[in-house]
């Protein structure tokens, strides 16, 4: 026996997203939209990327959207819309054969009248079932299954105007026949009545709901919610018909008419669905499907499938999400639910979930132009992974430790962290002893023990500062070749190790392509290529020694990332020439400013992307005028070795 205490109860949880469920992984989902900003996309195309592919837990917009392509192109395939009419002629056909079977062994005249008027009916369906309206059946069997047709007919016509009318009047009497007539009466009535904008419709509401609620589950609240879900029903049965042959339609219409044995029916519906096209004009009725399969469905289930195409329909464009203002809070999840089952919904929760955390948590702002782009705090966890990715690269190459260390020896940054193994600084004892008693009092140990994780050291840096420049070519080759990326990841682990270990050291990044600019981490992450000729060196090294002068108390760093040879300077004026091959003036504007970074006691490590022999004679010379040195990695390497190099270049 289970208990329950009294004043609780317990439940699926509907308010809102579930407490329990695991929290969205922003930290996988914020490197994807960093690679994409950083091969060129923007923030919003990228997140809009993201959430179209998904994640490895979770089926993205473009994997639901092709389900309901699916789910689609199935009904079509598996169904077609003649199911009532085959129904009609089965029962006609087993009326007749009962009836012959009943006038066959009686020798007498009016039998075999009988059988000379069966003979006789026209070949179509519908109007063989007009001309036995009138027939005086002798068998019990024919006769039953002619009222079958009837009845079938009633009850298929207002399944497909209400939903579930079939199996509500499954056996119905002429009692119930009456009253669904009644309604339909008493339901014109209402709806003409509010087209005419009469006052007491509010209470004409009330009571048609008092006496016909049983006809319509879905409860509407008010006259308007109740014509929403007429007129959406149908428009269903309309474009149904339109799917027709007009054979069919021509059998149908003329069916309807016997309807429940009376002519009312169809007249009532005629008057209704009119009405509801002047009140929801913009509802589907014109459009058609095509049905191309071997399993037949009635009029009620065919409107069903019709809706459920329109649903699939207004699905696919709340995950296409392709109009203004979209955001996944307006999936119907309900209706994909109904369409693709539970895991469906499931999965668009979580879409929504990431994308309402993602803005939640403020990894993006608005530019001052506008636009969307990746906040600071965004930049610092790509900074993060990208940082931690060349580590590993760097602790792969040398068999050492991590070299993240602030420093094993120097001044107190104020700062502390876990100790790891290998670590030289001192122990911050108050932090530890902190650490070992709440760790012992959270566990339930009587007595403070110290472990291991307990320890913090504190951080040092060297006294030493550097001012940095990082020069990155943007020329278009680097775009074209696969090198935007990579040269990307490379400026912002430099950037978060600069931050967070080395936070008295002075970093510009600057790129060149026609024309060198110095640029914030954000502007470069968020740089889009585009087609530009030409190669500034020229330009980019007068900025890096303008840094340089204004930090002339710091170590000179100089790092240049560049697949091509100069074809740029910068002339008095501030305009760029291009010329290709280089010019020997550009050659020798670029080559004087390397000579005035070797006086400012700068060497400049090239990190050559490329094997052009043109490219790698210059570099050479390059490097060999300032005193520095060139470094070849591949694209995979290029972080490791721009962070290694510049570790080095600090520490010598």
């Amino acid at each position: 026996m289970s208990f329950v205490p009294e004043g609780y109860s317990y439940g699926p949880w509907h308010d809102g997203p579930d407490p329990l469920a695991p929290p969205a992984d922003l930290r996988d989902a914020l490197d994807e939209i960093g690679r994409d900003v950083m091969a060129g996309s923007s923030p919003r195309s990228a997140l809009e990327e993201l959430l179209r592919r998904g994640t490895p837990r979770t089926a993205g917009l473009d994997e639901l959207t092709r389900r309901l392509w699916q789910r689609r192109s199935e009904i079509q395939r598996r169904h077609r819309l003649d199911g009532t009419l085959q129904e009609v002629r089965r029962l006609l056909d087993q009326a007749l054969e009962a009836e012959r079977r009943e006038l066959f062994p009686d020798p007498d005249d009016d039998a075999r009248f009988r059988e000379a008027r069966l003979d006789a009916l026209p070949p179509g369906t519908a109007a063989a079932v007009r001309e036995l309206a009138e027939y005086d059946w002798r068998s019990r069997e024919g006769r039953e299954s002619y009222e079958k047709i009837r009845d079938l007919l009633g009850r298929e016509l207002l399944d497909s105007r209400f939903e579930g009318m079939k199996e509500a009047l499954r056996n119905a009497g002429p009692e119930q026949a009456e009253q669904a007539n009644r309604m339909l009466a008493d339901l014109n009535d209402l709806l003409a009545a509010h087209a005419q904008g009469r006052e007491d419709v509010p209470e004409r509401f009330a009571e048609f709901m008092r006496q016909h609620g049983e006809f319509f589950p879905e409860n509407p609240k008010n006259v308007e919610e109740l014509i929403d879900v007429l007129a959406a029903r149908a428009a269903a049965a309309q474009r149904m018909l339109n799917s027709m042959t007009p054979e069919q339609r021509a059998e149908l219409a003329e069916l309807s008419q016997q309807a429940f044995g009376d002519p009312r029916l169809a007249q009532q519906l005629s008057t209704l669905d009119a009405q509801l096209r002047a009140l929801r004009p913009g509802e589907d009725w014109t459009s058609s499907e095509r049905f191309r399969g071997d399993d037949p469905l009635g009029l009620g289930e065919g409107a069903r499938a019709m809706s459920d195409l329109a649903e699939l329909d207004a699905l696919a464009e709340q995950l296409g999400q392709s109009y203004p203002g979209a955001r996944l809070e307006d999936i119907d999840v309900d209706a994909l639910e109904r369409q693709l089952g539970p895991d469906a919904g499931v999965d668009a929760r979580r879409l929504s979930e990431l994308e309402r955390e993602l803005r939640r948590q403020g990894l993006f702002e608005r530019a001052p132009d506008g636009t969307l782009r990746l906040s600071p705090k965004a930049l610092r966890r790509l900074g993060e992974t990208a940082l931690a990715d060349v580590v590993h690269a760097l602790r792969g190459k040398t068999g050492q430790r991590e070299t993240e260390s602030a420093g094993a020896a120097g001044e107190p940054t104020g700062a502390t962290r876990p100790w790891r193994f290998g670590d030289m600084q001192p122990w911050d004892v108050s932090r530890t002893v902190r650490n070992s008693v709440l760790r012992s009092v959270s566990v339930g140990e009587r007595s403070v023990r110290m472990d291991v994780s307990d320890v913090e050291v504190i951080e040092t840096e060297h006294r030493s500062r550097a001012a940095v420049a990082l020069l990155v070519d943007t020329s278009w080759s680097m775009v074209q070749e696969g090198r935007w990326l990579p040269m990307k990841r490379t400026a912002l682990a430099l950037h978060q190790l600069i931050s967070t270990r080395f936070r008295n050291d002075a970093l510009q990044l600057i790129t060149f392509g026609r024309y060198a600019t110095s640029v914030e981490l954000a502007e470069l992450v968020g740089l889009e290529g585009a087609w530009e000729q030409g190669t500034n060196a020229h330009h980019a090294l007068l900025l890096a020694g303008r840094h340089l002068r204004r930090h002339p108390d710091a170590q000179p760093v100089v790092l240049m990332v560049t697949d091509g040879e100069p074809t740029a300077h910068l002339e008095p004026d501030g305009s760029a020439e291009f010329d290709y091959p280089p010019q020997p003036r550009t050659l020798l504007k670029t080559l004087s400013e390397v000579d005035r970074m070797a006086k400012l006691g700068a060497s400049v490590t090239v990190f050559r992307l490329g094997d052009d022999p043109r490219l790698t004679d210059f570099v050479d010379l390059l490097a060999r005028r300032s005193g520095g040195r060139v470094v070849a990695p591949d694209l995979d390497g290029l972080g490791a070795a721009v962070v290694g190099d510049y570790l080095r270049t600090r520490r010598r």
